[in-house]
């Protein structure tokens, strides 16, 4: 049960945030994550905690507190996007966004007029997916330099697949990287070349570090900016938390700034690139501003993307039989770095896409914890995570249970990859795509996510992807599994309280409790019995972090 309220004497005990306000929440359905007593009336927030949840007849003294009238929205625990970009999150508002381009026609005629607004200096952009392109028959259409340099003549171009995973170059970005018909792609890469053996421009997965050094993105001022810009658009979205994956491990410092100068506005959970993983491991997990930046676990890649076909597979692609995607990596580089991690209780998140991607990572973790027993660990539980795991064979799902393996799942992956998927694997490998129900079913903690900026990041369209598994438009293909929706109980602890456990946080994050942190997300809808349609046409009118209003919605 809820514990009523907390006294003066045991929020003394506790670590606060000076900045954190005293705020009454009222006004409308508040939804607390707690079974045992789902609904409240009023919520009072002290110091930045959790200190009174109930009925208003039983509210103890408000003297002193904000009033926050909720006029009729809806409040819940704070949500979590537990796997999104942030950096990537502010370049999209910084740089040329593809995003709902509808055609290449569409696409090049952006980057022109981008072109031309911005007559100076390379053009990075991103957001394009070719799928649903008419040019683009059965998603074989992707964007070469030919197009760019039409659209943008002479420019250096730089513009990614919106799943991050691929870029096309314009031919000036190519002559600038060196990259002609006798380039090699590292292992885990590819070069797209034409039958004439010269690269058409589209670059996949490992090789795309061939142009890395024409992105203009390295300017420290520009950098914060964009950090800014991703904290700002993430809690207008209504976002209090982000796990931010493939973090730079050069950024941590700054972001560690910001939070001490009151710019970082959400909590951010930092899983960093692997050129961090040795001195993460040696000095283990790191913390500021009273854990509103926490840096404790390390982003590894095993496989590419189900788009680009670069996710691994078992079998050959449906629709290209001469590939069956891109290992990023082996088993004699990985094993020595997960037992590394287990004995320094450094958390690992994998990216794996593909079955076979899917089925290595388990493979792998489950001999790294063998060879690192719970006894010689830092950290008894390391709660491992596979980032993504979007198609897995169904005997391989039970791994996730017996291995206590995160899954860690974006909703909003499905309802659009449904456009191109059964394609790609055919109807039988469907039976493991996308499968949360049934890993939850297991028993397995299933994190909820966006990948912003591959997706739009929105949690209502999250949430709706979760319960509805139909695209924006109501469409559910007939072979596209409705049994993996989940229902909105569970949807909710998927941004909510698994996150939270996620991260190590479930005693202070996931739900409204007495004790825990005021970490709040308003909806002007409930999105426990609103129409199914109707979820992603909410809007968020409020955003609350220990305590301090964030965003609040005019």
């Amino acid at each position: 049960m809820l514990r009523p309220f907390l006294t003066a004497a045991a929020f003394a005990a506790l670590a606060l945030p000076a900045s954190a306000q005293d705020l009454l929440i009222r006004g409308g359905t508040i939804h607390t994550g707690v079974e045992a007593s789902p609904t409240a009336e009023v919520v009072i927030a002290r110091h930045g905690r959790i200190a009174y949840v109930g009925s208003a007849a039983n509210a103890p003294s408000t003297d002193g507190l904000t009033v926050v009238d909720l006029d009729g929205a809806t409040l819940f625990p704070g949500f979590t996007d537990g796997h999104a970009h942030l950096d990537g999150i502010g370049w999209r508002e910084l740089t040329l966004n593809l995003e709902g381009s509808t055609s290449v026609a569409d696409a090049m005629a952006k980057l022109t007029a981008w072109a031309e607004a911005h007559p100076e200096g390379p053009i990075i952009g991103r957001g394009w997916i070719e799928t649903r392109w008419p040019e683009s028959a059965n998603g074989a259409r992707f964007l070469t330099a030919a197009d760019l340099d039409a659209a943008a003549p002479g420019r250096i171009v730089l513009l990614e697949r919106a799943d991050g995973h691929a870029i096309t170059a314009s031919s000036p970005a190519l002559a600038a990287a060196n990259i002609t018909a006798a380039t090699v792609a590292p292992s885990g890469g590819e070069i797209a070349k034409g039958p004439d053996g010269r690269p058409t421009g589209f670059i996949v997965d490992a090789a795309m570090a061939l142009v890395a050094s024409l992105m203009p993105q390295a300017d420290p001022e520009a950098k914060r900016n964009a950090y800014r810009a991703g904290f700002r658009v993430e809690a207008e979205y209504g976002w209090t938390g982000i796990h931010f994956m493939s973090a730079p491990y050069a950024d941590i410092d700054l972001l560690e700034d910001m939070a001490r100068d009151g710019e970082a506005t959400i909590r951010v959970y930092n899983s960093v690139t692997p050129d961090g993983a040795e001195h993460l491991i040696r000095w283990g997990p790191r913390s500021v501003a009273d854990d509103r930046v926490i840096t404790r676990a390390i982003k590894y890649y095993v496989d590419g993307a189900l788009g680009s076909r670069g996710a691994a597979l078992h079998a050959p692609y449906s629709d290209a039989p001469h590939t069956s995607g891109l290992m990023q990596t082996t088993r004699e580089e990985m094993i020595p770095l997960y037992e590394a991690a287990l004995r320094g209780g450094i958390q690992v998140a994998t990216h794996a896409i593909g079955d076979r991607g899917n089925t290595e990572v388990l493979d792998w973790y489950r001999e790294a914890m063998a060879a690192v027993p719970a006894s010689q660990r830092d950290k008894a539980e390391p709660r491992w995570r596979i980032e993504h795991a979007q198609i897995l064979r169904p005997s391989d799902e039970a791994d996730f249970r017996d291995l206590h393996v995160i899954a860690s799942m974006q909703p909003s992956h499905a309802i659009g990859d449904f456009h191109f998927a059964p394609a790609r694997l055919g109807d039988a490998r469907l039976d493991g795509a996308y499968a949360w129900h049934s890993l939850v079913d297991l028993g397995v903690v299933v994190v909820g996510g966006s990948d912003a900026p591959v997706e739009r990041g929105d949690p209502l369209i999250e949430f709706y992807a979760a319960v509805a598994r139909r695209n924006l438009e109501g469409f559910q293909g007939p072979d596209w599994r409705p049994n993996e929706a989940v229902d909105r109980a569970t949807a909710l602890k998927m941004f909510t309280l698994w996150p939270a456990f996620a991260s190590f946080r479930e005693d202070e994050l996931g739900t409204i409790e007495v004790g825990k942190r005021a970490d709040f997300t308003a909806f002007d809808i409930d999105l426990m019995t609103v129409p199914e349609a109707d979820i992603p046409k909410g809007h968020t009118v409020l955003t609350v972090v220990d305590g301090q209003v964030v965003y609040r919605r005019d």
